[in-house]
């Protein structure tokens, strides 16, 4: 009866989903353009960070294409409060990375954290359910407390690397010791140009012998 007063519906092109279909219908995911970086070990998106900080692993789901499923789908996870898209893409990455040697030895997951103001207004960090699900997987603890955004800015999308980090978006870490020693899987929904992730991971990587990874839903 629940089902025929609020059918589900696949979120990517709004069709009923079938009893067994989980947030995105069966034809949308072979849709996806599948990056998965980890599964033949490439180093290609950690070869865009190359100069820019130290890192261990580098990986995407998918790729990023604009008026198509990728860019759907973000939107409705971004700005339409479908915040299942987050943790049906942690678990399938998920299960991947347990199984995967290079990830096995990260020990926390930290989100890019969102501004309080923000966070108020969209009610929830996109990226949320993505990193819960990942520190699930790897059996490890999400820690969104440690990285914290003190400036607010507007989107990012459409400004060029250079123009993105010179933007007053400002992070710092709350504890140091917190993170010493320690082995970090950061996580972000996308990756354009990189400048926020790298300004994330400069701070992180004040901590105390603390090595880098990244991971994220999508990169263009």
């Amino acid at each position: 009866m629940l089902n025929l007063l609020f059918p589900r519906v696949c979120a990517g092109c709004q069709q009923q989903l079938l009893k067994y279909e989980e947030v995105l219908c069966l034809q949308c995911i072979h849709e996806l353009p599948v990056a998965s970086f980890h599964r033949n070990n490439s180093e290609i998106l950690k070869d865009k960070f190359y100069g820019r900080f130290a890192l261990e692993n580098a990986t995407a789901l998918i790729y990023f294409q604009k008026r198509g499923i990728t860019q759907e789908l973000l939107h409705n996870l971004k700005y339409r409060g479908k915040k299942e898209i987050s943790a049906f893409f942690g678990k399938w990455l998920g299960a991947e990375l347990a199984e995967n040697i290079s990830y096995k030895k990260i020990e926390m997951v930290i989100p890019v954290p969102l501004h309080k103001q923000k966070l108020k207004k969209r009610g929830y960090n996109q990226v949320e359910g993505f990193g819960k699900e990942l520190a699930l997987a790897l059996n490890i603890p999400y820690c969104d407390t440690i990285l914290i955004k003190v400036s607010k800015t507007g989107s990012q999308v459409f400004k060029t690397r250079v123009l993105r980090f010179e933007t007053e978006e400002v992070f710092t870490i709350q504890n140091l010791t917190l993170i010493k020693n320690k082995h970090i899987l950061l996580v972000d929904d996308i990756i354009t140009t990189g400048a926020t992730l790298e300004k994330c991971a400069i701070q992180l990587l004040k901590g105390e012998n603390v090595k880098l990874s990244i991971a994220t839903i999508a990169t263009s």
